[in-house]
């Protein structure tokens, strides 16, 4: 079972259980211990995942964190744990902070079993900020926030990419963050920006209360209209594919009736390497571009959905594993790959594939201009 699906059963588990934990230690022990399993670490080695690690902390002697991960010798993350009860936005990170500050660790976690936010010292050195970069909620999966999560994982864990990684992870929060804020409540100078863009006359109150509500129903309706476009979009495709499944219905001879294959289901496994590309590529491109469409026999990862913009493609069965990386004359290299992780080897060539599109997105540009 792969990071994402035991992160899903866990999630399952906390929804079933969480009303019978009633310590901090029963938390640890029935949820985060597993989580921290999850991400790879062995909970049972005790030079990897050290319980009750002593981090002295200035003067104060003695104090422990609940659970320091250890890699060479030496702490790089630290996990302080709540009882699955207890509200994060009322507890004081100043513990945490403290150990942080006098330990070598890197990233500080603060959870409660169910929501995990992850710090490290973006704003100033050995300091740990005051925002978490990342923050997980177990009741509330969002695929592209399990995916991040997933590079604090042992096999993907790097302390050298952690600060350009936790970077652009806080900063594309709080940018989200601002613009859920505008759609409910637009500033002035939100507004006033597409004032000036639209509209020619004088900009008096009158005119800014106008655009006000022009704004925010403008903004509501373009998210609206994304997700339709998402949802005709999956439904075109759900039509494409019964079409071909038809299509491949009617030619079966009758003899042959009992070997009409199922439809077609995305496997765990596919969608694990899917996640792998997306991490690949996600400082290239807006990862929200890049989908997945499942066919009989391969599964396409494609840029902004289009079949003329193929990146690679999986070709998995019981008796094999295989990437198929597509070329600037759009035939393919095919890898033959042991595990999922192998996939990360062709970094370079999937990069090269994607260029070859926004090379000529750029191109039409200038013609264009």
């Amino acid at each position: 079972m792969d990071i994402i699906d035991q992160v899903r059963a866990l999630a399952s588990k906390i929804e079933k259980d969480r009303e019978h934990i009633l310590t901090e230690e029963a938390t640890k022990n029935a949820f985060i211990l597993p989580f921290i399993n999850a991400l790879g670490y062995n909970v049972f080695d005790v030079r990897e995942v050290v319980p009750e690690f002593t981090a002295d902390a200035g003067e104060k002697k003695g104090e422990k964190v609940d659970y320091a991960i250890i890699k060479d010798g030496k702490p790089i993350i630290l996990i302080e744990c709540k009882w699955c009860g207890v509200n994060l936005d009322e507890v004081h990170k100043n513990q945490l902070l403290r150990y942080f500050t006098f330990t070598e660790a890197k990233v500080g976690i603060l959870t409660n079993g169910i929501l995990y936010r992850f710090y490290t010292d973006l704003d100033k050195e050995n300091l740990m900020d005051d925002k978490p970069f990342l923050e997980l909620n177990l009741l509330d999966l969002n695929e592209q926030i399990v995916s991040e999560m997933k590079r604090f994982a042992k096999a993907y864990f790097s302390l050298n990419e952690l600060k350009s990684v936790a970077s652009e992870l806080k900063y594309t929060r709080e940018v989200k963050s601002i613009l859920n804020e505008q759609l409910i409540n637009p500033s002035e100078e939100f507004v006033k920006f597409f004032v000036k863009q639209v509209y020619q006359g004088s900009v008096t109150q009158t005119v800014k209360s106008l655009f006000a509500n022009i704004v925010k129903k403008a903004f509501r309706h373009f998210v609206e209209d994304k997700i339709m476009d998402r949802l005709k979009s999956a439904m075109t495709q759900e039509n494409t594919d019964k079409s071909e499944d038809t299509k491949q219905i009617d030619v079966v001879p009758p003899d042959d009736s009992s070997k009409i294959e199922p439809a077609i289901a995305t496997t765990s496994d596919e969608c694990e390497a899917f996640y792998v590309v997306k991490s690949i590529i996600r400082q290239s491109v807006d990862i929200n571009r890049v989908v997945l469409r499942d066919a009989k026999t391969m599964c396409n990862v494609l840029l902004d959905d289009t079949i003329r913009k193929p990146i690679c493609r999986f070709y998995f069965s019981p008796k094999y594993k295989r990437i198929g990386i597509i070329k600037a004359d759009k035939t393919e290299d095919k890898f033959d790959i042991e595990k999922l992780d192998d996939i990360y080897k062709y970094s370079e060539q999937i990069i090269t594939t994607l260029s070859l599109y926004e090379k000529k997105y750029v191109a039409r540009l200038i013609e264009a201009g």
